[in-house]
């Protein structure tokens, strides 16, 4: 097994064609959490029929973006942000609320945790690996609340857990942080591929609530990271005007702006996502129960938390195993409460997932 200091993300292909010889383009990324049905059809068929819109800048205030993305979301436009990417906004968010000591529902996407460090706060992690089924306390979240936390960060549905928490309880923790004078920013980034998508999402909480932000993009239901198109809903009025105040003008361009409003009204796309994620979801995780070896936590979003029960089986030998098989999991080992017995990977197409649980079960059954 090849030795190595970092741990591959998902976008880490080239590193991992140094590493291991493998071309980028034979590897199968079950790290990434990329739709696999690729692109939106409407917008493969379109988008350079709109090519000569990179002679114009775009709309200043994004208006017509705007109003597809508060459409898709049946949300107002007014409520809505824009950005190069969700990690844009995250970081100008943080510079303006300048979190003293932010409270971030883990293991979850280490990122938070960079943006609050660079804006000169301090981050603490709640845990929601409570009796062994990865789910929120509630009264226990309320319990570390009190403790002058001033910002809260929370991925719905989780990364790498794929766990959520439903709307009428994210009411019951806006009501207490809006009490305790704390700001909530909810990532929903994989909620679109959620069954019970419309019993997650927070977005109608942001008409009723000034303390929230939500954060969205396209790069992985719409997969298209390359894009760097992100979005947000607020219904603080304050807040979004200093969020554009502060914005660079321009950072979306033309074609990313089309290329959105294309995206978002594409039905036929979303429904065939919902189906193939739901079906393979289904499929592959009893597969996968049916074996000793591996525990899988129950996923609601696009990809599975599972953990190794086999001695002597780790995280990083599941990795080694799969990426000489040209498929590309995540090993967790670097998650804040997990270990090397973790690993997390998306649902692919069926004969992908096919070759992947193959190699699972031969590495359960020491083959």
């Amino acid at each position: 097994m090849i030795k190595h200091k970092d741990h591959f993300h998902g976008s880490d292909l080239e590193k991992i064609e140094a590493v291991y010889g493998i071309k980028k383009e034979e590897i199968t990324s079950f790290s990434a959490n990329v739709n696999p049905l690729g692109i939106s059809f409407s917008l493969r068929e379109t988008l350079a029929s709109h090519i000569d819109a990179i002679t114009s800048y775009p709309d200043r205030e994004y208006a017509s973006l705007r109003r597809a993305i508060a459409s898709y979301l049946s949300s107002d436009p007014e409520y809505i942000l824009t950005g190069n990417g969700s990690t844009e906004l995250i970081s100008i968010l943080i510079q303006l609320k300048k979190p003293k000591k932010a409270l971030i529902l883990g293991p979850t996407y280490s990122e938070y945790e960079r943006e609050v460090s660079l804006g000169g706060g301090r981050s603490f992690y709640f845990s929601l690996k409570e009796n062994d089924c990865i789910q929120l306390n509630l009264p226990a979240l309320f319990q570390e609340l009190q403790k002058d936390i001033d910002f809260l960060i929370i991925c719905n549905p989780n990364n790498p857990t794929s766990t959520a928490i439903l709307r009428k309880e994210m009411r019951q923790i806006l009501d207490v942080c809006k009490e305790r004078g704390i700001f909530v920013m909810v990532d929903e980034t994989y909620v679109e591929f959620a069954e019970n998508s419309s019993d997650i999402t927070s977005v109608p909480l942001t008409t009723h609530y000034n303390n929230i932000i939500i954060l969205r993009g396209v790069s992985k239901f719409f997969a298209a990271p390359g894009l760097r198109l992100g979005y947000a809903v607020c219904g603080n009025a304050d807040l979004v005007k200093e969020i554009n105040q502060k914005k660079n003008p321009w950072t979306i361009n033309s074609l990313a702006v089309i290329a959105g409003e294309i995206m978002f009204s594409d039905e036929v796309y979303r429904e065939k996502t919902l189906q193939l994620i739901s079906s393979e979801r289904t499929r592959i995780c009893q597969e996968l129960s049916k074996l000793p070896e591996y525990k899988v936590f129950p996923p609601t979003a696009n990809f599975v938390l599972v953990r190794i029960e086999k001695e002597g089986l780790t995280s990083e030998k599941l990795f080694d195993l799969a990426i000489r098989q040209k498929l590309m999991i995540r090993d967790c080992s670097t998650f804040p409460f997990l270990d090397n017995r973790y690993i997390r990977f998306c649902f692919m197409m069926p004969e992908k997932n096919d070759a992947l649980l193959e190699v699972l079960k031969k590495a359960a059954l020491n083959e």
